[in-house]
């Protein structure tokens, strides 16, 4: 049997670079024949909290509007970060802007340092699982339009709407980093992502839940990131190797303005 060569996209930096380089990133990504581009959500850096630090959304906006057929995503949007029913707004526009090419990362968030911050609460990680399991329910609701009711722990809606209400609406990838993120991405994502370096370990884990509730790969597919440095065997043996192993779809995580020629260039 011939081995599969996945989809590859990159995950571009936020962290010490312009909108324009950015922008411009995203549009060699495109080019060179990538199938995603993604971004951080973060309000400020994880290293020297004065690093300049693109805000995701904003960014996911003006790079639908300078692309064409790349898909585009948060890796992965933190739900603390925006009420569920504001970033079903922003996703749906942004879904709309791009010609349904959104897709819909998320996650339970990492970086304590920018809510104490910003101000924004930040839990202890249960509690912001049941945010995120609230979270992707809203989400679902509100990006059919509505109109939607829900009464949740922590989310509350009362006949709520929310427009546009894409066709379809932008796959839900939960970004699970724990055993207990996996499980969560097997109940209630429409796709799993995990680094590299975790997935031996959380792979048992997700496939078992996933048989639990009755579901199978096909309907949540797992998207692997993978390091720039993974990338030096070549994209054509990463993403064989990475098919082997069960995965659907590579993201090479992080890519620095210094990175990006050499990265654009496995492409080729």
């Amino acid at each position: 049997m011939s081995r599969q060569h996945i989809p590859v996209g990159l995950n571009l930096t936020a962290i010490g670079v312009t909108p324009a380089w950015w922008l411009e990133a995203a549009r060699r990504t495109e080019a060179a024949g990538y199938a995603s581009v993604w971004i951080w959500d973060h309000f400020v850096s994880r290293g020297r909290l004065t690093d300049p630090l693109l805000e995701c959304w904003s960014m996911l906006a003006a790079a639908a509007m300078v692309t064409s057929r790349i898909r585009l995503g948060p890796f992965v949007t933190n739900v603390m970060n925006r009420h569920p029913a504001v970033l079903a707004n922003i996703a749906a526009t942004v879904a709309e802007l791009s010609g349904r090419r959104l897709e819909l990362g998320i996650g339970a968030g990492g970086h304590p340092a920018e809510h104490a911050a910003y101000g924004i609460p930040f839990p202890e990680r249960p509690e912001r699982a049941e945010h995120l399991v609230e979270a992707i329910e809203i989400l679902r609701l509100l990006l059919a339009g509505g109109p939607a009711d829900y009464d949740g722990h922590h989310y509350r809606l009362a006949t709520a709407h929310a427009f546009p209400a894409p066709v379809p609406p932008p796959r839900i990838i939960v970004g699970g980093m724990t055993p207990k993120g996996a499980r969560l991405a097997a109940r209630h994502g429409d796709a799993w992502t995990c680094f590299s370096d975790s997935f031996e370990a959380l792979q048992p884990v997700f496939t078992a839940e996933l048989a639990a509730v009755d579901r199978s790969l096909d309907e949540v597919p797992i998207l692997v990131a993978v390091t720039v440095e993974e990338t030096a065997v070549g994209l054509s043996e990463l993403t064989a190797a990475w098919s082997d192993r069960g995965a659907a779809e590579l993201i090479v995580h992080d890519v620095h303005a210094d990175e990006l020629d050499d990265v654009l260039a496995l492409a080729g």
